[in-house]
C-alpha cells in the first residue's frame, strides 16, 4: 500500500492503514513532511508559510490537538480578529483559532514520528493494476491538490481522473516580512476585504509567542495567478501593500515569497474522499471545507476504508 503526499491528509490515513496491520509506504516529493501546513525557518525561527491557524470542531480531531497540546507542540492563539475594509478596521469574533509555537509542520511531523515516510521521494506514475512507478502495490493514495494527482494518474483510471477534475483550486502567495521593530497597531490576525492584494495578514510573533517582528501576507488569487512565474518579484509589492494597510514607517528588513499555486479548494465531489474500483483513493481538504481538520478527517476516513478493503 502506498500513499503519496506526507501532508496532514496523507500521515492521516497512514496512520489508520498501519494501526490496522496494513503494510504502507508514505512517499514525499519534498525535503521535509507537512504539504501546505508548511513552516520555514528564517535567522533561527520558524514561520508558517502555508496555513495560517487552524480550528477544531470535530471531537476526533480534539482528541489529536489535545495529544499536541500536551506535547507542548499546540496552544489556543485567539478567537479574534480584525477586518480591515472600506469601513476602517473593526475585530471580527469567530471560534478559537489554534497556532503552533514550532510551526505548523511540527504537528505533522509528530503524527509521522512513527510511520514509513520516504521523502526527497518524486513519484512520476500510477497506473492500473495499481502500479506505482511500475511497481504493483495493494491500493495507493494520491493525498494531495487534485490538479497534480491527475498528472500522475493514467487516464485508463477514469473514476479518480474524474474525482481529480472536479476539483477546483485559487493561487496564493505567502509572504513573510521581518522588520526592525515591532510598530503596528495591535492585532493578532487580520482580515483584508476588497483588497488588490491582501487577502490575510497574521502577526507571526503574536503567533508564534515570542513577540518577533515578523508579519505574514497571504495574498488575493488574482495577485497571485500574475507572479506565479516569478514569485520572488512580488516582493517589493507585497512589503508595500503591508506596509501601508498598517502605517509602517519602516521598510521590512528581510522578505520572503512562497508560492502557492493550489493553494484552497473552491469546489470539489461530494463525501470525505474518494476510493474506486480500480484502488486508487484520493484525500485532503478539497472534500469539504478548505481546513486542517478536513485535510485530517479526509485523510483518516480513506484509511479506514482501505484498511476494511484491504483486511478482506
Amino acid at each position: 500500500m502506498v500513499v503519496v503526499g506526507a501532508g496532514i491528509a496523507g500521515v492521516a490515513c497512514a496512520t489508520e492503514l498501519v494501526r490496522a496491520g496494513i503494510p504502507v509506504q508514505i512517499r514525499e516529493r519534498a525535503r521535509v513532511a507537512g504539504g501546505r501546513m508548511a513552516s520555514r525557518r528564517f535567522d533561527g525561527r520558524p514561520a508558517d508559510l502555508g496555513a495560517a491557524y487552524f480550528t477544531v470542531s470535530d471531537p476526533d480531531f480534539a482528541a489529536v490537538v489535545e495529544r499536541w497540546r500536551s506535547a507542548g507542540l499546540a496552544r489556543e492563539w485567539t478567537d479574534t480578529f480584525v477586518a480591515y475594509g472600506a469601513d476602517g478596521r473593526h475585530e471580527v469574533p469567530g471560534p478559537m483559532r489554534w497556532a503552533a509555537p514550532r510551526g505548523l509542520r511540527s504537528l505533522v511531523e509528530h503524527l509521522a514520528r512513527e510511520l514509513p515516510v520516504t521523502v526527497n521521494r518524486l513519484v512520476l506514475s500510477v497506473e492500473p493494476g495499481p502500479t506505482v512507478d511500475g511497481q504493483p502495490c495493494e491500493a495507493v493514495a494520491l493525498a494531495m491538490p487534485g490538479p497534480q494527482a491527475a498528472l500522475l494518474l493514467d487516464p485508463a483510471l477514469a473514476a479518480a481522473t474524474r474525482a481529480t477534475q472536479a476539483q477546483r483550486w485559487s493561487p496564493s502567495l505567502a509572504g513573510v516580512l521581518r522588520f526592525p521593530a515591532r510598530g503596528w497597531p495591535a492585532f493578532r490576525g487580520a482580515f483584508v476585504n476588497d483588497h488588490p492584494l491582501l487577502r490575510l495578514v497574521c502577526d507571526d510573533g503574536d503567533r508564534r509567542g515570542d513577540g518577533a517582528p515578523v508579519l505574514v501576507a497571504h495574498t488575493t488569487p488574482e495577485f497571485a495567478a500574475g507572479h506565479l512565474a516569478q514569485p520572488t518579484g512580488a516582493g517589493p509589492a507585497i512589503e508595500e501593500a503591508v506596509r501601508d494597510l498598517l502605517s509602517l514607517p519602516e521598510p521590512a528588513e528581510h522578505v520572503h515569497v512562497h508560492r502557492w499555486t493550489y493553494a484552497r479548494p473552491t469546489a470539489g465531489p461530494g463525501g470525505t474522499y474518494h476510493l474506486d474500483a480500480d484502488g486508487i483513493g484520493l484525500a485532503g481538504d478539497a472534500f469539504g471545507e478548505p481546513r486542517v481538520q478536513t485535510a485530517w478527517r479526509s485523510g483518516r476516513d480513506l484509511g479506514r476504508a482501505l484498511a476494511a478493503r484491504l483486511r478482506v
